[in-house]
């Protein structure tokens, strides 16, 4: 067989080709390896500046913590001022109280001194007054109610059981039951009949009786008790005047009283309301209490009522009289009421009355 002849030209072609296809791969080796380079260049730019963001960053936020920390501090320190301020405000107001209640002492023991004075001119015509009275009062006929003392020991000097209209207020709070809290807090717990029996009680049902005693024939009267409610001793006589000659009535007032069992707080607001609702007005109104009021028309919200909460509710009841009225006050002191006897004897004072304070053996 006839081998096919080898052409010088196509061997020379071939390596033509070969070479050029060397060199553009040559040539694209070059080119892509400058590209990569630069590539490379333009990338270690970028994370540079993506790390210095970064810190940035952390920065900003370190820097936000700061001021977020900085801006609780002004709130705390800015929730302290004001309760610091609060206390202030509190302490300044308990101050103007007390300053208040020392000027109405004061005005009120000037004025104690000056009836005092006025006392002591009118001695002599008082003891002959009250001597007479002895001698009326020895004639059990001229009484409705018939009350029997030790001496003269019966007689109150100063108290002024007369006028037209006489109002009795009396205190039936749990306080009554005793001269001492301890104490008031053993009695509450007993049975009605300990109740009624308690030593105090029996002495406040003594000076009612002792007031029934001493009403004129010719007056009117109410026998009122009172805690955190009032009510007319006698049954069904609530805004009613009762005839003080009628023997009837004085007896059912007296044996209602007998009845009541002492309990709960005193809304001293309450009682002096009755005189304002009363028709006609009373021209007399006799208290006889054992200190300031624990609350006013409602109940506290606390267990506990501080001497200037009690003043206060004190002050707010006598804004509820009406005018005009004397309110002759028989104090039996409980403990632990420092503002209690000063704020009667200025209620007597201002209006007319009478304060009295009288011995454990009274009447």
């Amino acid at each position: 067989m006839k081998r096919r002849p080898i052409s010088p030209f196509s061997l020379s072609f071939l390596d033509i080709m070969f070479c050029g296809f060397g060199a553009v791969v040559l040539l694209v080796l070059i080119l892509n390896h400058d590209t990569v380079r630069s590539r490379e260049t333009v990338f270690a730019d970028l994370r540079a500046e993506a790390v210095d963001l970064e810190r940035q960053a952390i920065r900003a936020r370190e820097a936000l913590n700061d001021d977020r920390a900085a801006l609780r501090a002004a709130d705390e320190a800015r929730i302290e001022a004001d309760a610091e301020a609060s206390g202030i405000e509190a302490e300044i107001a308990a101050l103007e109280l007390e300053r208040s209640v020392l000027e109405r002492v004061a005005l009120a023991r000037e004025a104690a001194i000056e009836q005092l004075k006025s006392d002591l001119e009118s001695l002599d015509s008082e003891s002959k007054r009250l001597a007479a009275e002895a001698e009326r009062a020895e004639d059990p006929g001229n009484r409705v109610l018939e009350v029997v003392g030790d001496g003269d020991r019966q007689y109150l000097t100063g108290l002024k059981v007369g006028g037209r209209r006489i109002l009795i207020l009396v205190d039936a709070s749990a306080s009554m039951l005793d001269e001492t809290l301890v104490n008031v807090v053993r009695r509450r717990n007993m049975s009605d009949a300990q109740k009624r029996a308690a030593p105090k009680w029996q002495r406040t049902l003594a000076t009612a009786d002792w007031l029934l005693s001493q009403l004129p024939r010719d007056a009117r009267f109410q026998l009122v008790a009172f805690n955190t409610r009032t009510w007319a001793a006698a049954d069904g006589s609530d805004g009613t005047w009762l005839d003080a000659d009628d023997g009837a009535q004085v007896g059912r007032a007296a044996a209602g009283l007998r009845a009541v069992v002492p309990g709960e707080g005193t809304s001293l607001e309450r009682a002096f309301e009755v005189a304002a609702r009363l028709e006609p007005r009373p021209d007399n109104l006799i208290l006889v209490t054992d200190g300031l009021p624990t609350q006013g028309r409602s109940r506290p919200r606390g267990a506990t009522v501080s001497a200037d909460a009690r003043l206060k509710h004190y002050f707010t009841a006598v804004r509820k009289l009406p005018d005009g009225i004397p309110v002759n006050t028989i104090l039996l002191p409980m403990e632990g009421d420092a503002y209690a006897a000063a704020a009667y004897w200025q209620l007597a004072a201002g209006t007319g009355g009478s304060f009295l304070t009288p011995a454990r053996d009274w009447p």
